[in-house]
């Protein structure tokens, strides 16, 4: 993301549910019911030990060809451009965000915009801003620990 001066964040929609179980596996799903019946999951449910494993590795497979400019981190895609060639950075960032797009409409990745930052100058990554000046705490959280009461005893301090 270095030299990057425009960016968006992306926050694919129901991350598990997107992702079918294989078939052989939907039985090892089974849930009965208080009634009786016997539900089985067609997709990948929350909650499997190996389920946020499984899905980091398929969005990260299936966006690998888009990887330089548009990382991603489990549910979430991070795109960054800058001016190169000529084109400008919203040029450019626009062309990025057009061949993003096109994968995840091939591969039915669904984005929730209600979470999507699109052209901003810094994004929020992991708890910190990322823009072109670099990466800076986000200040909400810098003052949640701020307003954290200070110890008064040895109690208080465990």
């Amino acid at each position: 993301m270095a030299l990057s001066t425009i960016f968006s964040a992306l926050d694919l929609r129901d991350g598990f549910y997107q992702i079918l179980m294989r078939e052989s596996d939907i039985p090892l799903t089974a849930v009965s019911t208080p009634s009786g019946m016997l539900w089985e999951w067609l997709v990948m449910p929350q909650g499997l030990k190996n389920a946020p494993a499984t899905y980091n590795r398929c969005v990260t497979h299936l966006l690998r060809s888009v990887r330089d400019f548009a990382p991603s981190y489990f549910d979430d895609v991070f795109i960054h451009s800058r001016a190169v060639d000529g084109k400008s950075e919203v040029e450019m960032h626009k062309e990025h965000l057009r061949r993003l797009f096109a994968l995840m409409r091939k591969h039915k990745l669904y984005a929730n915009l209600k979470k999507c930052i699109f052209g901003a100058s810094e994004i929020p990554v992991l708890g910190c801003l990322v823009g072109k000046n670099g990466v800076r705490p986000d200040p909400g959280k810098v003052r949640v620990i701020n307003e954290w009461p200070t110890p008064s005893n040895v109690k208080e301090l465990r």
